[in-house]
């Protein structure tokens, strides 16, 4: 949704104070369907919060259009588009409000500027590509691409306004003896077949929108609709004026048949600087008529720069492994049955009971993997495929003018053959994925924070969320040893954190924060409470350090508790450190502290023992600092912020305390509520708005397409980095080379909603081969870690 800029008086004579909980400060614009004001969040996010007109509001048909809008909006994640953070489709004066993303829209800037630059065009591709990628990734289909629907905002394109989008698999694409949509940029198929129209369409109106970009001017123009329509359906678009190396990409997109369009992936991999060694099988139809590989070369580009052609690059796609698995091949997995029904306060039942109790509702598990021998022959078959997948590319882009010769790469840069082994005992798990609560309809998305620990029994995931004091979820099959439900779900209650296993005990915080509880972890304890206290006279951080429990008082007195006996270890002031938040990395034999001077100019940082409350060291480091990690070598690493914007990170600093060295890493651009994680001697620093960049011995730049994810993880190697979004996507990057390695299906909860504040970061298990994460539908799941293309 745009920030409209219109400043025409507004047509309505009511102007609504409040859209729900939200306070309209200040008119942004109108638009054809209502209109559109600036409000804040409660915790200062700038929203931009579309009221529908009285008059639509009367109308169930618009209604039902807003509540579709809404819905698909919600299930786009937020890097290519404006987030939705509240919205009630139901309310006297519908209503929704994303974030406030500055920036005019493409159809502004070209009526204002003129045309875009051919570079500047061509990063708008990459841009869009990528969006469209994501959008259809979630299922939906927007329909409705156009200049006025891409807003140029300062991190790239944002895809915007989904008022006539639908899920790519409805019944119900258009209403009945209605045409939807803007005619320059709809799809032949929109006018011929509209209940056909799917996600090829948004890529017949990605071309529309580039020759728009480049020229000013559509590739079909009319004044008359009708005439229009006319020549999308039958005549050739007129790409005068259109960049020479971008025109033959663009006709692939004004394809009339949509089999005959690239899909965004393709798209992405024609524009990028480096094509990957291996195409997935999302290449839809152009598999079937795909000709002999040939000889082709791909002009590379420097996609961030816009920089000029350089010489171009050779590529092929891996030689065919005698007998191994075939990436991006389908694979069956059991899920977790959803629970009939989740217990009451301090109740502790077995999964295995309450599966005896919830009958037949449950779903059965999908069939079992098949044996070795039918895997290597699917292997096989993979395989061919990839190299039919390798020639249709081919026949795509020599087509489109793009390639004109190919060259062997060698195979060890294919990522699917890059894995993981742990000695085997991966092999026999399968994914799983537990609900840990039933919610009613309706109810705001919920994302659980779990953390690992090794109990006396067994190792267990351990579990919390609003209104579940904690559950114990077995690792290996999902399933649910015992759960204690909590007090009942309050507004002013604070998202939970993950609880913390320490001592050889669980610790949980009370709902309003107001109390700390050790719970016992093992299966046969059943989470029974073994001690509790009262943080009454403390400050809201608990931090743990070691074992140890540290506790801050209003006076800045920091008292430890040991975390398995709850004995006092020591107390102690730090006049440098007035707030006492000690934090452990690493080896958590050093905690650390740091405390920004009134003027920001400098950062006084203390590194204790954890064991005596002893200083190691402190020292004064100009800029405004935040400690994030310490390195192998024992150096301690902090993001720096920007002079001007506080909540913007510039560089990354290295503090070598025994050399008293310190080492500024400028990252390639400054970014915005970044998170941080080091290993070795490298910072991974991972941006709201997606991008993720590694400092210090590896040096490289990727946009993840996830805005607002959680704080990244590493695995003990440091070699794959993890977060998940706020669709419940669980992502892998290689840390070597800055590249995707896989990633999950979103899972989002059909009729939940909600902004989720504060997302749970995964959990790594090397020892088993494994990773956990947590999801909006209330969920928690495993997936492989040794094979993320396989996700």
């Amino acid at each position: 949704m745009p920030p409209l800029r219109g400043s025409e008086a507004d047509p309505e004579a009511e102007r609504p104070q409040y859209a729900g909980r939200y306070r309209l400060d200040a008119r942004l614009g109108s638009g054809g369907m209502g209109v559109v004001h600036l409000a804040r969040s409660s915790s200062g996010l700038r929203l931009a919060v579309k009221v529908v007109h009285a008059d639509f509001a009367q109308d169930p048909e618009f209604r039902g259009r807003f509540r579709q809008e809404v819905a698909a909006a919600r299930r786009v994640s937020g890097a290519f588009t404006a987030p939705v953070v509240d919205a009630d489709p139901d309310a006297d004066r519908p209503w929704m409000a994303t974030l406030y993303i500055p920036g005019p829209t493409l159809g502004e800037h070209v009526k204002r500027n003129g045309p875009l630059a051919p570079a500047e065009v061509r990063r708008l591709a990459a841009g869009l590509a990528e969006a469209l990628r994501d959008i259809h990734r979630a299922g939906v289909v927007h329909r409705d691409l156009k200049p006025g629907n891409v807003l140029l905002a300062a991190d790239g394109p944002k895809v915007i306004d989904f008022g006539i989008s639908r899920p790519s698999d409805s019944e119900m694409r258009t209403e009945t003896g209605k045409l939807i949509g803007t005619p320059p940029f709809m799809a032949p198929e929109q006018f011929q077949r509209p209940r056909e129209v799917g996600p090829a369409a948004d890529v017949f109106a990605l071309g529309s929108v580039l020759v728009h970009a480049a020229t000013g001017r559509g590739p079909f123009d009319s004044e008359s609709p009708y005439i229009v329509a006319y020549q999308v359906v039958h005549d050739e678009a007129d790409l005068t004026g259109v960049p020479e190396d971008l025109a033959p990409l663009i006709r692939t997109c004004l394809a009339k048949r949509p089999s005959d369009r690239p899909t965004p992936d393709v798209l992405m991999r024609m524009l990028h600087t480096e094509m990957p060694t291996e195409i997935h099988d999302d290449l839809g139809v152009l598999l079937a008529d795909a000709p002999a590989a040939g000889d082709v070369r791909v002009p590379a580009q420097r996609e961030a720069e816009g920089e000029a052609l350089r010489e171009p690059v050779r590529i092929v796609p891996p030689p065919v492994p005698s007998a191994a698995p075939g990436r991006g091949e389908e694979t069956h997995v059991r899920d977790r049955k959803p629970e009939a029904g989740a217990g009451t306060e301090a109740e502790a039942e077995p999964e295995a009971e309450a599966g005896k109790k919830a009958g037949a509702g449950a779903a059965e598990p999908t069939a079992a993997a098949p044996p070795d021998e039918e895997d290597a022959d699917r292997a096989g078959r993979g395989v061919r495929r990839r190299w039919a997948a390798w020639a249709a590319l081919a026949a795509v882009l020599a087509g489109a003018g793009i390639f004109t010769g190919v060259q062997m790469l060698d195979s060890d840069d294919a990522p699917a053959l890059q894995t993981h082994t742990t000695g085997g005992t991966a092999a026999a798990f399968r994914p799983w994925h537990t609900p840990l609560m039933r919610r009613p309809a309706g109810h705001p998305a919920e994302m659980p924070f779990c953390t690992y620990g090794a109990s006396a029994d067994a190792p267990a995931l351990f579990c919390v969320e609003r209104g579940l004091k904690a559950a114990r979820v077995d690792p290996g099959t999902g399933t649910v040893t015992w759960r204690r439900t909590g007090e009942p779900v309050r507004e002013s209650d604070t998202p939970p954190g993950a609880p913390v296993f320490s001592g050889g005990l669980l610790y949980v915080r009370s709902p309003d924060g107001k109390r700390l509880e050790a719970l016992d972890p093992s299966a046969g304890g059943r989470g029974a409470t073994r001690w509790s206290k009262s943080l009454a006279g403390y400050g809201p951080e608990v931090r743990f350090v070691g074992g140890a429990v540290l506790l801050t008082s209003a006076d800045g007195m920091v008292t430890a508790l040991d975390s398995a006996t709850h004995k006092e270890l020591w107390h102690q002031r730090y006049p440098a450190q007035p707030l006492g938040q000690f934090t452990a990395y690493g080896d958590g034999r050093t905690a650390y502290a740091a405390t920004v001077a009134a003027d920001g100019a400098t950062t006084m940082v203390t590194a204790i023992d954890p064991a005596h409350g002893t200083v190691r060291w402190e020292r004064r480091l100009p800029g405004s600092l935040t400690v994030v990690g310490a390195g192998a070598s024992g150096s301690v690493y902090l993001t720096a912020a920007d002079p001007l914007i506080v909540t913007r990170t510039a560089a990354v600093v290295r503090y070598d305390p025994g050399t008293h060295r310190v080492r500024r890493l400028p990252l390639a651009a400054p970014v915005d509520d970044a998170a941080a994680v080091v290993r070795g001697e490298t910072a991974y620093v991972l941006a709201a708005g997606g991008t993720l960049q590694a400092v210090g011995d590896r040096h490289w730049t990727m946009e993840t397409s996830v805005s607002r994810a959680s704080a990244p993880v590493l695995d003990p190697r440091g070699e794959r980095l993890y977060f998940t979004g706020a669709d419940g996507r669980l992502l892998a990057v290689d840390t070597r080379r800055g590249a995707l390695l896989g990633q999950t299906p979103p899972r989002l909860a059909t009729g939940r909603s909600g902004y989720l504040e504060k997302l749970p970061a995964p959990l790594p298990d090397p020892r088993h081969g494994r990773i956990y994460a947590a999801a909006p539908d209330g969920s928690v799941f495993a997936a492989n870690a040794e094979n993320p293309a396989r996700w």
